[in-house]
């Protein structure tokens, strides 16, 4: 106790060298002293701001390859799969926008008409998709680790798991479209 009767000063315990708030509950630092604040980021916002722009700017580039999987996907539940994937992708477009604008200030323009390359068959579509959805996991790894605060990273957090979600579906109708094709 210090001489402040019935107080104690931010941090201070009966332990020298022990801290008490919900940060650093019991940990012991060396000297008795705490950091003067807790690492924010490992990765920088800068080059999660330019991982953004990045994922924003092939927008126009997945819808078209969203819209011929579902022109060609064989039954209306593959295409109901494919579409809820798609209007996921159209949610993540308007987060990371809605990011970038809070973090910079700036708003990110358009996407570009684009046109994209059609895969030789659905399942080399799927496939394509797919591994499109793990490598966006990487990329939104690091977006995720570059941002200031909990809020956005909770909003990255969301699109991740979005993505594997999405990784997932495509393994599954990759797996009934070869299924379909052995005839099983």
């Amino acid at each position: 106790m210090n001489s402040w009767s019935g107080y104690y000063l931010p941090y201070a315990s009966p332990y020298p060298g022990v801290i008490t708030d919900n940060v650093f509950a019991g940990y012991r630092f060396p000297n008795g002293q705490a950091p003067v604040s807790p690492p924010q980021t490992y990765k920088s916002q800068q080059d999660a701001l330019a991982l953004i722009e990045r994922a924003v700017q092939g927008e126009r580039e997945d819808e078209l390859f969203y819209d011929y999987l579902i022109s060609v996907a064989p039954g209306q539940e593959e295409k109901a799969i494919i579409a809820s994937i798609r209007d996921d992708e159209r949610k993540h477009n308007r987060m990371f926008r809605t990011i970038y604008k809070d973090l910079t200030g700036r708003t990110l323009p358009p996407a570009k008409d684009g046109s994209f390359q059609k895969p030789e068959s659905y399942t080399a579509g799927l496939t394509q998709a797919l591994f499109g959805e793990l490598g966006a996991v990487e990329k939104y790894r690091d977006i995720r680790a570059g941002m200031p605060n909990r809020y956005y990273r909770d909003m990255v957090f969301e699109i991740l798991t979005d993505e594997q979600k999405h990784a997932d579906k495509y393994n599954f109708l990759l797996n009934h479209e070869l299924r379909r094709k052995s005839g099983r």
